[in-house]
């Protein structure tokens, strides 16, 4: 099992930055990498990031591109999201998962080939 916990969410002007964090505990040697999603009200969970943990390889979403940044800490077991130049519709329920085995870079982007998820924390960009 991998308990991860999400943290720094929060009401921020547009052009303003945030950073988020993913704690993870547990068996978290067993991951192969981390992904951060957001969902938007009334829209589907859609991939932001991902890293893995052990060559810190990461991919974006293009419209974070630039913009976002993610980066792991292997000594902490955290996983964070540097997110600068914030949109409104960067406004979502961001969350971190987990996924254990190995995967394609087309694979990371895909919600279902998560194993374990955290409880998500709220981003609100205004205008």
């Amino acid at each position: 099992q991998v308990h991860l916990v999400e943290s720094g969410g929060g009401l921020v002007q547009a052009g303003e930055a945030l950073r988020l964090s993913c704690a993870a505990s547990g068996r978290t040697f067993s991951s192969y990498a981390m992904g951060w999603f957001r969902q938007a009200p009334g829209k589907e969970r859609e991939f932001v990031a991902a890293v893995t943990w052990r060559n810190g390889i990461t991919y974006y979403t293009d419209s974070v591109k630039g913009r976002f940044t993610i980066s792991r800490d292997n000594a902490k077991n955290t996983v964070y999201l540097q997110m600068n130049s914030l949109k409104p519709e960067d406004t979502a329920v961001y969350y971190c998962a987990a996924r254990v085995g190995l995967a394609s870079t087309a694979l990371l982007t895909m919600p279902r080939v998560y194993d374990y998820w955290g409880q998500g924390t709220q981003v609100t960009v205004s205008s």
